[in-house]
């Protein structure tokens, strides 16, 4: 029902019914025709509506399922949405805040009060945050959508092949001079002028959706990093370069740190990564994306500042330091990295960054993804450690073995609802993971930006939540998205909850910003799922406003909405 005039638009009806329409014809006889035949007409009218009405109730039963809406504001993310289109100039590293006071930071490991109750921190920052350094100058909102899009394909791309190939292959051990071990003894002795190698063929789309700001070495060196929970390796460019793409921090120079140090070929670190080799006594690794992407060097320690979060640090934290952190040190990469200075893997790997502090803090952490479309004044931060861990208001649900990928985190999701209705429709077996091979189930990834869903849930999904928008005016599909709305002119609208069930009661009910999103500056708005024929993949457009709790020590994962800063 939409008042003329009136901005707010409310869409719990369904739409005009064929016996609506008879009603209203009949009321136009009556008062065109004379008095003499108002008895016959009321008469033929009292059929026809008996007819329509049996007719409705036989084809449009699906339409009577009363559904649970909630309020979309459009007139807010217009506002957010046309803010893309500002001019941004490219703002140097040293401007950007960093704390790294030598008088803040501790010389040694986390002590007993970190353990027992606090963590480390860092902030994280959307790619296209209007504060962030990676963000297109003079780019459109629909520029940066498609590309994002564009990105995310080869992401999920590139996470399939990755299953697909430890599937077929298991892991594999790779002695130099095999692989691109070969070329390292040329790049120690690199010119000076090698350092600034013109970045490699294909970089511009650039990588990852959310990075993080950290220091590493002695004395420290502030650096971005990549987020990814679908990786287990820390690793980021070293000089000298073989091959390095352009990052917007100088390259990491192990010569300048005194707490540098590489791994030994016989160490257990070494022999945990999935391709490794020897250079005299030093580890090579390798990590080979499914996108084509890759980096090659030697594997090593150093130290990795954070902030504290202990609440007696004051304003600002304090600094702590984490010593002998496993890492890679890259001298020949390539791939969709372009910005960055590397990766923080937070898989679910020996190797990975959660897996390594966490005889120190405790294997858990958790991160809060903030409006992706403009900074706010929460902080979107990444914890490590108890303090990871909210106090109250988080449901967690298990975490599901893959015994043939160790890296990624799967969940069992149960059910998908719209409107507060349960879909019955999808099959019970679509979310499940395959023990078998490893293939299928449910993975939650941090560098996914769309949900995907198994085809057969999508397809269900999608259609009920057309069928509770029929009153919205359709838009084209945009890109990977084939259900579109134009909501020009209109202030806000309801619109079907949408909410996923996982196993033991955890749910993710999502606000209408997390799946109705805007693609222009147009006021179109997109359902941001899509279909797939590999595994489900929970992306982070949905993730965003809850606080995602992974707890390595009891295997579960957990939501909470909320509580980002």
């Amino acid at each position: 029902m939409r008042a003329i005039g009136d901005v707010m638009i409310l869409l719990r009806g369904r739409r005009r019914s064929s016996s609506e329409r008879v009603d209203s014809s009949c009321v136009l006889l009556i008062m065109y025709y004379s008095y003499y035949w108002l008895g016959v007409l009321l008469t033929v009218c009292t059929g026809l509506f008996e007819v329509s009405s049996a007719r409705q109730v036989f084809s449009d039963t699906a339409a009577e399922i009363s559904y649970a809406y909630q309020s979309l504001d459009v007139a807010g993310r217009t506002s957010k949405a046309a803010s893309w289109q500002d001019k941004f100039s490219w703002r140097p590293v040293s401007e950007l805040p960093m704390r790294t006071g030598s008088s803040t930071i501790t010389t040694t490991s986390l002590s007993h009060e970190h353990s027992r109750g606090h963590g480390v921190q860092a902030n994280l920052m959307h790619r296209y945050a209007p504060s962030s350094p990676f963000r297109p100058v003079n780019a459109t909102h629909e520029q940066l959508m498609k590309e994002s899009i564009a990105r995310d394909h080869v992401r999920v791309t590139g996470i399939h092949a990755y299953i697909q190939q430890r599937v077929l292959s298991g892991r594999m051990t790779i002695p130099a001079p095999q692989g691109r071990f070969h070329n390292l003894d040329q790049q120690f002795a690199a010119a000076a002028s090698d350092l600034q190698a013109p970045v490699v063929s294909g970089l511009t789309m650039g990588s990852g959706e959310y990075f993080v700001r950290l220091s590493i070495g002695t004395p420290p060196k502030a650096t971005y990093l990549v987020v990814d929970t679908g990786s287990d390796i820390l690793w980021l460019q070293c000089a000298p370069c073989l091959n390095c793409y352009q990052q917007d921090d100088p390259v990491f120079n192990p010569s300048g740190s005194s707490t540098y140090a590489t791994v030994t070929c016989g160490s257990k670190l070494c022999q945990d990564l999935d391709i490794s080799g020897c250079q005299m006594s030093d580890c090579l690794y390798q990590v080979d994306y499914g996108d084509g992407s890759f980096t090659v060097g030697e594997f090593s320690t150093d130290t990795i500042t954070l902030e504290s979060t202990a609440s007696t640090a004051g304003p600002g934290h304090a600094a702590v330091v984490l010593n002998s952190i496993p890492m890679g040190c890259g001298h020949d990469n390539e791939g969709y990295f372009v910005g960055a200075a590397g990766l923080l893997g937070l898989g679910k790997g020996p190797l990975s960054f959660p897996s390594q502090v966490g005889p120190a803090i405790g294997e858990k952490f958790s991160y809060c993804l903030t409006d992706r479309e403009t900074d706010t004044s929460d902080r979107s931060l990444l914890i490590f450690g108890n303090a990871s861990v909210p106090a109250s208001g988080v449901t967690f649900t298990p975490q599901v073995k893959n015994a043939r990928i160790g890296t990624f985190y799967y969940l069992q999701l149960t059910g998908i609802s719209v409107g507060g209705n349960l879909l019955d429709s999808i099959p019970t077996q679509v979310f499940q993971l395959d023990d078998a091979t490893g293939e299928g189930g449910v993975i939650i990834d941090s560098g996914t930006s769309v949900t995907r869903l198994a085809m057969p849930a999508y397809i269900a999904l999608r259609d009920a939540f057309r069928a509770g928008t029929r009153r919205l005016r359709p838009a084209p599909g945009f890109s990977l998205f084939d259900t579109c709305y134009n909501l020009a002119g209109m202030m806000s609208v309801d619109v079907p909850t949408v909410t996923l069930h996982f196993q033991n009661g955890a749910d993710m009910d999502f606000p209408a910003s997390n799946y109705l999103i805007p693609v222009d500056n147009s006021n179109t708005y997109c359902f941001a799922f899509a279909g797939t024929t590999g595994p489900s993949i929970i992306g982070n457009i949905q993730q965003q406003g809850f606080r995602i709790v992974f707890d390595n020590v009891n295997n579960q994962v957990g939501f909470v909405p909320g509580q980002c800063a």
